[in-house]
C-alpha cells in the first residue's frame, strides 16, 4: 500500500527528522509524530488545512489562505487545482477548475503556467513540476518553523489512481525542493492507518470503506483489514460529486436570489464578482457544516451593489441533494465493485474536507447497518477531524520507517510486496464427531492478504473419541427474507375508511448475511482424543496460495499434516 520515493539527496538515518504530507488539489495540510502521537502542523497564518494555491504580487510570493485571496484581486498570477497536472501530457487534463485563476498553458506538451513572478520583469513560463516544488518547500518551511529542526525526508499520502508517471513527477518535485521522500502511501491506508494507530483502538479483522470525499473529486477504496495487513479490494474516482459541486449549488442559489432584486445583473457573468461569489459561498458550506445558520454577506458584488441574506441547513440540503445522492451511488458502486455487500462492510470513514458535511454521514448511517461505525464527526463524537486523516497516517508511517537505512525501506515497499495477494474465499472447518455433530469455525476470513497463518482450538465431544476436521471454504450470502402479506379485513372497513392505505404497515423486507459453506478442501482424522480434549487445527497458506494444513490433539502428541496445492 506504500512505495518506494526517492532518496537523491544522501540523507542518513541519524540526520532525519521526517514529516508526512497529505498534497491534495484543494488543501494540502501537514504533520508529524511527536511523542508517539500524530500532530498537524499549523502554517504561519494558524492554518492546519492549506490551501494548495500559489501567488505572485509585484515579486512576492504567497501561498494558503493569503495566495487564495488573490483570486479575487490578481488571479492571472495565481495559481490552483495544479497537483493533479503532475505527470501528465498536456493534452489529458481537465483545466476546468483553473477558469478564475492562471490558466495551464501547452508547453512542448508540458503543462506550464505563465505568471508575472519576478516584479516588473517579463512573466516567467513555470511548469507544473516547479510550481508543486515551489510549494512543496513552503510546507517543508512551515513543518520547519514549527519543529524547530530542519525537515528533511517526508511520506507523501497520493491517490490510488495515481500513474506511476504521476509518482515519479511528485518524487522528482519533492527533491527540487530538498525533500527526500520515504514512501508514497496510499490516501486511504493513510486514513486507515491514523485510526488503527489510535491507543484506545483494537486490531481486529474488518472490511473498511474510505470516502475521501475533496474539494475537486472523490475517491472512496473498499479496504480488506486482516491481521495487521491491509489489502485494496476495489477503489472508484468520481469529478462529478465533489466540494466544489455543492459550492456551485450555493453560488447558484445566492446569484438567483440576488437577481431577483437586481433583474438584469448576474454576478456570474463577471470574473472578479464570481471569484467574490464562489469565496462566500464556500465559507457558507463551511458554516452549515458546524451550525444551522450560514450568513450570506459581500460588499459590491456586482455592479456596486451590495447583497446580503441567510440559508439554512435544511435548504441547502434539499436544493443539494443531487450531490448529496451521488456520494450515495458512488459509495454503493465500489461496494458492488468489490463484490460486496453494504452488510459487509464493518467501517465507513470519511476523509477529506467536504466530510465535515453533517448530510453525507447521516446519509450514509442510512445506508449501512446499525453494526457498521460511522467515522465522522456527526455520527460519532471520537472521530478523528477528516480533514486531518492523511497526514496524521503519513506521519505515523514517517516515524516508523525514518530511522532505516534506505535500502531497507526500499526493500520493505518493493512492488512485490505492495500490491498483496489475498485469498477470495475464506477458510473454515468443520468437526464431525462420532455421533455426527457438525461444528463449524472459520478460521482465515476472506480478503486475508497472503502469507497467512491461522490457529483455532475446536471442542471435542465431552466424551471424546475420534474427530474428522474438514477444512472446507465458504463465504458469505445475503438471505432475504419478505413478510408474508397480511390477509386485508374489507368487513372491519367503513366508508370512512376508504382512503386508508394499509400498505404503510407492511413490514420491510428483512436482510441478513449468512454463512455459506462450500467445497471441501481436505479432510483428517484425529483419533482417540480425550474426554473434554480439543482439536487445534493450523492453516498456513503461502504467497503462491499453496496451503499446509495441521490438525492434532491440543496437548497431544503427533498429529496429520497435509499441503494443498494453489488452485
Amino acid at each position: 500500500m506504500a512505495e518506494k520515493g526517492g532518496n537523491k539527496l544522501g540523507v542518513s538515518p541519524d540526520e532525519r527528522c521526517a514529516i508526512g504530507i497529505s498534497f491534495g488539489n484543494s488543501y494540502s495540510s501537514i504533520a508529524s509524530t511527536i511523542d508517539d502521537s500524530p500532530v498537524v502542523i499549523a502554517n504561519e497564518d494558524g492554518d492546519r488545512q492549506i490551501p494548495t494555491i500559489l501567488s505572485y504580487i509585484d515579486g512576492e510570493e504567497y501561498t494558503g489562505n493569503q495566495a487564495k485571496a488573490m483570486l479575487i484581486r490578481n488571479p492571472s498570477n495565481t495559481v490552483v487545482s495544479f497537483k493533479d497536472f503532475l505527470g501528465q501530457d498536456f493534452k489529458s487534463i481537465d483545466p476546468t477548475h483553473c477558469h478564475a485563476a492562471a490558466h495551464p498553458e501547452d508547453v512542448s506538451g508540458t503543462v506550464s503556467f505563465k505568471i508575472q513572478d519576478k516584479g516588473e520583469k517579463e512573466a516567467s513560463t513555470l511548469s507544473v513540476s516547479e510550481v508543486s516544488t515551489r510549494y512543496i518547500r513552503r510546507l517543508v518551511q512551515s513543518a520547519t518553523d514549527y519543529l524547530g529542526k530542519k525537515v528533511t525526508s517526508a511520506v507523501i499520502a497520493v491517490p490510488t489512481n495515481f500513474s506511476k508517471k504521476q509518482r515519479e513527477a511528485l518524487v522528482k518535485a519533492a527533491n527540487d525542493a530538498d525533500l527526500e521522500v520515504l514512501q508514497l502511501i496510499n490516501e486511504p491506508i493513510a486514513s486507515v492507518l491514523a485510526y488503527d494507530a489510535r491507543p484506545e483502538a483494537k486490531l481486529e479483522d474488518k472490511i473498511i470503506v474510505v470516502a475521501e470525499l475533496g474539494g475537486t473529486r472523490s475517491d472512496v477504496a473498499v479496504v480488506a483489514s486482516r491481521g495487521g495487513l491491509y489489502t485494496i479490494l476495489a477503489t472508484a474516482h468520481d469529478y462529478e460529486f465533489a466540494g466544489v459541486h455543492l459550492d456551485k449549488v450555493l453560488m447558484d442559489h445566492f446569484a438567483q436570489e440576488f437577481m431577483k432584486k437586481n433583474p438584469n445583473v448576474d454576478p456570474r457573468e463577471n470574473a472578479r464578482s464570481l471569484a467574490k461569489l464562489k469565496a462566500e459561498s464556500e465559507a457558507a458550506k463551511k458554516s452549515l457544516s458546524i451550525g444551522t445558520n450560514a450568513n450570506f454577506s459581500v460588499e459590491s458584488l456586482a455592479e456596486g451593489i451590495d447583497f446580503q441574506m441567510t440559508i439554512n441547513r435544511l435548504r441547502y440540503e434539499t436544493i443539494a441533494r443531487k450531490v448529496f445522492d451521488g456520494f450515495n451511488r458512488l459509495v454503493e458502486g465500489v461496494i458492488k465493485k468489490a463484490g460486496l455487500d453494504v452488510l459487509d462492510i464493518d467501517e465507513v470513514i470519511l476523509s477529506g474536507g467536504t466530510s465535515h458535511t453533517p448530510r453525507i454521514a447521516s446519509n450514509f448511517r442510512s445506508l449501512f447497518p446499525d453494526t457498521t461505525t460511522i467515522q465522522a464527526p456527526s455520527t460519532n463524537p471520537n472521530a478523528i477531524n477528516p480533514s486531518e486523516l492523511q497526514p496524521r497516517g503519513a506521519a505515523l508511517q514517517a516515524s516508523l520507517i525514518q530511522e532505516y537505512e534506505t535500502e531497507d525501506i526500499e526493500q520493505s515497499t518493493h512492488a512485490a510486496l505492495t500490491t498483496v495477494k489475498h485469498i477470495t474465499n475464506a477458510i473454515g472447518v468443520i468437526c464431525v464427531s462420532d455421533d455426527g455433530t457438525e461444528t463449524f469455525t472459520r478460521i482465515i476470513a476472506p480478503e486475508t492478504a497472503v502469507p497467512a497463518r491461522r490457529t483455532v482450538h475446536v471442542a471435542a465431544p465431552k466424551d471424546g473419541g475420534d474427530v474428522l476436521v474438514k477444512i472446507v471454504e465458504g463465504g458469505t450470502h445475503i438471505k432475504v427474507t419478505k413478510p408474508e402479506p397480511k390477509a386485508k379485513d374489507n368487513s372491519a372497513k367503513d366508508e370512512d375508511d376508504s382512503d386508508f392505505d394499509d400498505s404503510e404497515e407492511e413490514e420491510e423486507e428483512h436482510r441478513e448475511k449468512v454463512w455459506k459453506i462450500g467445497t471441501t478442501l481436505a479432510e483428517a482424522a484425529v483419533k482417540g482424543v480425550k474426554e473434554g480434549g480439543k482439536v487445534e487445527v493450523t492453516i498456513n497458506v503461502a504467497n503462491d496460495l499453496s496451503a499446509t494444513i495441521t490438525t492434532r490433539e491440543v496437548g497431544g502428541k503427533g498429529g496429520v499434516r497435509g499441503n494443498l496445492k494453489p488452485a
